[in-house]
């Protein structure tokens, strides 16, 4: 009965909301990539509230009826709150994290046990928990039974829960529901090497972050970003933000009708104006229009930010913001540097360039187009003059420009590995820094190594954490502060998402360490291949426990991408993306090599092929 009172609410809600005309569809606007989810007007619009208990409630509904409760739509969950002792309506915290379990959190019919002396009950929650997210709002996979427990005492002659976890649970449907994820921007800290490319220290590295969808959406995505970036990407990022700043009070934010967003900060002490310089705040206007720029419905045209007294500290236009887009190196943001060209091995081993009007691809320039030394891998830098491959063998690395009249000299990395599967050398990537990337699968010697600016001596690079597990293929990110690692351990393969923290090192010289590395598709027993596909979104091709190959795309912190699944095609081995979302996707599979372009199907592209990449 309870869950049909509820739903009434909610369609009554969502029913009036559209009698009145509140959504709107826009005539007109730009295109907008499909980075994380999108809130909609509509979305806006559908709101759900909670059901207060019943008198004469006996525990099990108490507790049942407080989860119910609290997956509304309420601000400071009100109704929930009244489902618990005045005291501990005061105390409980419902944003100290949320937990995400299968189908729903379970009060099983036995779990009410009395208590001790016969004063009270306890009541058990139990659930699969497949995600974590805590109190920055930061989501993280999970796979773990949950149990917790709730005790309830008598006040005034009704059941109320006395004690009982701060934070929320949530089953998979409704946390999908109330939340969505909003890419917040920070600058990457490059350290030494910032000044190494153009641009280096204005940088933004997107980290995902879940907000709750109808709360004052964006006044939350703002305090979100102000707060600062999540525990994980903290070590190699920063934020233009003074530490302390906060929204002033009372502001309840939203884009005006030219796409202008107006908002007041106040510092650590309040009673004093916030004093920053010009190219500071530009930065932290060029940090703040981006983010709600991703998660918006509309574009923002326009930021100003003023102190708490109302005064103008600075303006940062969209057209000016575009000097600190996202994927920003070498001057250019990534999707307006992505080529329109992306490259794979023919059937001799040569590397051929396929243009996006072009149905068959046609040999490079240089060394790598004559097949004279066949690759089993490729990488085209970024700014797609240089070339790196491994020899077919797998135990030699090559890099040589993509220019006629050049030719190989001597091979930039050797493996000893002694098998030619899964022994040697990884596929190569190119970061957006120019720096190349590639590890030795050698199990005597396993090493991820890099070269600064794809030349001279390799040097190695420390993966902490990695144990027992080796590298089987990596791809870095254009923003050169995360790495994803497929790494080998046992019999299965897992995707790492790592940070790459640089550093000078004792002799002077710019080093790097990866380290922080997380599993991101626990789900995923065996993952094949795995490519950037956006600022915080990667496609990914693995098999859950038991099940069949699958392409799906993800979050960088682990969550669900947008769509969750694509369309599969038969026995994929590699698989390329770019950072702009409008360009297709590329696969090596059983079909040779397919193209699935947005919004379609697989298309062949070559009967035979391999290893289809992207620059980087």
């Amino acid at each position: 009965m309870r869950a049909d009172r509820s739903r009434v609410g909610a369609l009554l809600t969502a029913s009036l909301m559209l009698l009145t005309g509140c959504a709107a569809m826009p005539s007109s606007g730009d295109v907008q990539p499909i980075e994380g989810q999108r809130r909609t007007e509509a979305d806006a619009h559908v709101r759900v509230f909670g059901v207060p208990p019943e008198p004469g409630e006996h525990p099990l509904q108490i507790v049942r009826g407080f989860l119910e409760a609290t997956t509304s739509d309420e601000s400071e969950y009100e109704t929930a709150r009244k489902y618990l002792t005045e005291s501990t309506a005061k105390e409980w915290d419902p944003f100290a994290g949320t937990t995400v379990v299968s189908g729903g959190p379970e009060v099983p019919a036995g779990g009410a046990l009395p208590g001790n002396g016969g004063e009270g009950y306890t009541v058990e929650v139990t659930g699969k928990q497949i995600a974590l997210v805590d109190g920055k709002n930061a989501y993280a996979p999970r796979d773990d039974g949950f149990l917790a427990t709730f005790r309830l005492v008598k006040q005034s002659g009704q059941w109320r829960i006395d004690q009982l976890p701060d934070g929320l649970v949530l089953g998979e449907a409704d946390f999908e529901r109330i939340y969505r994820s909003v890419n917040t921007y920070y600058f990457a800290a490059l350290g030494p090497e910032a000044g190494d490319v153009r641009g280096g220290r204005n940088v933004l590295v997107s980290d995902p972050v879940y907000l709750r969808r109808h709360v004052d959406p964006v006044t939350e995505t703002v305090r979100a970003l102000l707060q600062g970036p999540t525990d994980w990407l903290r070590p190699v990022v920063t934020s233009a933000f003074p530490t302390g700043v906060h929204l002033a009070s009372r502001q309840q934010l939203a884009l005006d009708d030219s796409g202008g967003l107006d908002v007041e900060l106040a510092g650590v002490e309040e009673k004093k104006p916030l004093r920053v310089e010009h190219t500071q705040c530009a930065r932290m206007a060029s940090q703040l229009l981006h983010t709600v720029d991703h998660q918006s419905s509309t574009r923002v045209k326009h930021v100003t930010l003023r102190d708490a007294g109302g005064s103008e500290l600075c303006g940062l236009g969209r057209e000016a913001a575009q000097e600190y887009a996202p994927g920003l190196l070498g001057g250019l943001p990534a999707s307006a540097a992505a080529a329109s060209s992306s490259y794979y091995l023919d059937q001799d081993r040569r590397l051929v360039e396929l243009s996006e009007d072009e149905k068959t691809g046609a040999p490079v320039a240089g060394p790598f187009g004559t097949g004279r030394l066949p690759m089993r891998h490729i990488a085209v830098s970024r700014d797609e003059k240089t070339t790196a491959g491994v020899s077919l063998d797998g135990g030699k690395l090559y890099v040589a420009p993509l220019e006629k009249g050049t030719s190989f000299g001597q091979p930039s990395v050797s493996s000893a590995g002694k098998s030619e599967n899964g022994e040697r050398l990884t596929g190569p990537s190119w970061d957006g820094l120019g720096d190349l990337w590639v590890a030795d699968q050698n199990p005597d010697e396993p090493r991820l190594l890099r070269l600064r600016a794809g030349t001279g001596t390799p040097q190695e690079v420390r993966v902490r954490g990695l144990g027992d597990g080796r590298v089987q293929a990596l791809k870095v990110a254009a923003d050169g502060v995360r790495i994803a690692l497929l790494v080998r351990a046992g019999d299965r393969t897992t995707l790492q998402l790592g940070r790459v923290e640089r550093e000078r090192a004792a002799d002077g010289e710019p080093s790097a360490t990866v380290t922080g590395l997380r599993d991101i598709a626990p789900q995923l027993e065996n993952v094949v291949a795995v490519s950037w596909a956006g600022g915080s979104r990667l496609v990914v091709v693995g098999k859950e426990f038991g099940g069949v190959q699958q392409v799906r795309v993800m979050s960088t912190d682990g969550s669900p991408g947008t769509p969750a699944k694509l369309p599969g095609v038969n026995e994929i081995e590699s698989i390329a993306a770019t950072e702009d979302e409008t360009k297709p996707l590329l696969a090596d599979s059983a079909e040779g090599i397919v193209r699935l372009p947005p919004d379609g199907d697989w298309l062949q592209v070559a009967e035979e092929g391999h290893a289809p990449v992207y620059p980087g």
